[in-house]
């Protein structure tokens, strides 16, 4: 089971304001490249996100169901991209001082994925789950900085 951890420079509620937007999926998972559709209850247990991975034209269609969701500190996600498998993916927060530990592990629990070697397959989704991790960063720490409620000059219609 490959296990990263990152610290963020924003609270529990912004990582999970960032993963209760379905729609930012493809922004901050590794190998996903877009979003086909979000269910109207996501981020509840039992809904799904569709999305494909892979790069044009060679792209396969996915499924993301939430197993459990506990904001602001887990959410455990089964993800689904036949040929390859399944995996499961366990995302955990919590408080620190200066922000938050966001943990993220991740097991393929079927398919030909389940059958690559354990520590073989680590290596990979260990890579692949450092740049999650650094991109899920970038868009809570972004949210921290930026309060959806706040507004700019140009959103008031001020001339320069």
């Amino acid at each position: 089971m490959s296990r990263n951890s990152r610290r963020f420079a924003c609270t529990p509620d912004d990582v999970f304001a960032v993963l209760a937007d379905g729609w930012l999926f493809p922004s901050w998972v590794v190998g996903a490249s877009r979003m086909r559709e979000v269910a109207d209850t996501w981020p509840q247990v039992g809904s799904r996100l569709h999305h494909s991975f892979g790069v044009w034209p060679v792209l396969i269609d996915d499924a993301t169901e939430v197993l459990v969701y506990d904001p602001p500190r887990h959410v455990l996600l089964r993800a689904k991209g036949w040929p390859m498998g399944e995996a499961q993916v366990d995302i955990q927060v919590k408080p620190h001082r200066d922000g938050c530990i966001v943990r993220i592990q991740e097991e393929a629990v079927a398919g030909p994925g389940s059958l690559v070697p354990q520590p073989l397959l680590d290596v990979v989704l260990q890579l692949r789950n450092h740049e999650t991790l650094h991109r899920l960063a970038y868009l809570a720490e972004g949210r921290a900085a930026r309060p959806t409620d706040e507004t700019t000059a140009e959103d008031e219609g001020v001339a320069e």
